[in-house]
């Protein structure tokens, strides 16, 4: 195993590109961040860690005995893989990009971005800004985005506990469920998956939805009425979209 401590004030940006395996970050107290690598040693000695300005780079630079090259969809590494896991400083922003590794995050990211060819994601926490995931083969969970979400899976669902901002979302072979939006708009597209949005109370919903083979329902009726007792006007979301062979479900979010 590999150990790589630096100096990261924010702002700092983690970026991790490796073909497969498990990716794990954690946000943390202070201005200190680890990197640890583990697996195969062969593996592990053309995996670079860098810090380059105020990114910190983890890379897999296999060489073409191993038939390995940088891109999703085409590595050929055995099927341990490697295991990243990596401490930052809360408030830190991450991007990852693997071909077949599971991603894990824990804590409080300013903003990520996933994309994994075939790996499921779990944000357990909150990413302050913006978000977006790009999966195949595998699900996304994630807790809180406190800006605007964009969301792509193919034979994959799709789960956001509270969305902040905007969100786009598309999927085939996968269903996407957002347990709370709060304003802004709610764009989705699904072939053979259904869609379940809650609009956050106190929310206004103004919707242009269908469904091709298949339901459509709303518990949330066109300007509904906000929910506090003063009946102050509320925020606004905008939901546009359509499913083919998957059903569309408004409701209030808790």
């Amino acid at each position: 195993m590999a150990e790589h401590r630096f100096h990261t004030p924010l702002p700092l940006e983690l970026q991790v590109h490796v073909p497969s395996g498990r990716i794990e970050v954690e946000t943390v107290d202070g201005e200190e961040s680890l990197v640890e690598v583990d697996g195969d040693p062969k593996l592990v000695e053309q995996t670079e860690v860098s810090l380059e300005g105020d990114r910190l780079v983890v890379g897999f630079r296999g060489k073409k005995p191993f038939g390995i090259t940088i891109a999703i969809g085409s590595f050929t590494l055995g099927s341990e893989g490697l295991r990243v896991r990596a401490s930052v400083p809360h408030g830190a922003a991450a991007g990852v990009s693997t071909a077949s590794a599971d991603v894990t995050v824990e804590g409080r990211l300013r903003e990520l971005e996933v994309k994994t060819a075939s790996g499921d994601v779990r944000l357990n926490g909150e990413v302050e800004g913006d978000a977006m995931v790009k999966t195949v083969s595998g699900d996304a969970r994630i807790d809180r985005v406190g800006g605007d979400l964009k969301a792509q899976t193919v034979s994959g669902d799709v789960s956001v506990g509270w969305i902040g901002g905007s969100v786009e979302a598309k999927s085939v072979s996968g269903d996407v469920r957002f347990e709370s939006v709060r304003q802004g708009s709610a764009s989705f597209t699904s072939v053979s998956g259904d869609v379940e949005i809650g609009i956050a109370s106190g929310s206004f919903l103004d919707v242009d939805a269908g469904t091709v083979s298949g339901d459509l329902s709303s518990e949330v009726p066109l300007a509904s009425e906000p929910g506090d007792p003063g009946g102050a006007e509320g925020p606004t979301v905008v939901l546009r979209g359509k499913t083919v062979s998957g059903d569309v479900k408004v409701f209030r979010a808790a």
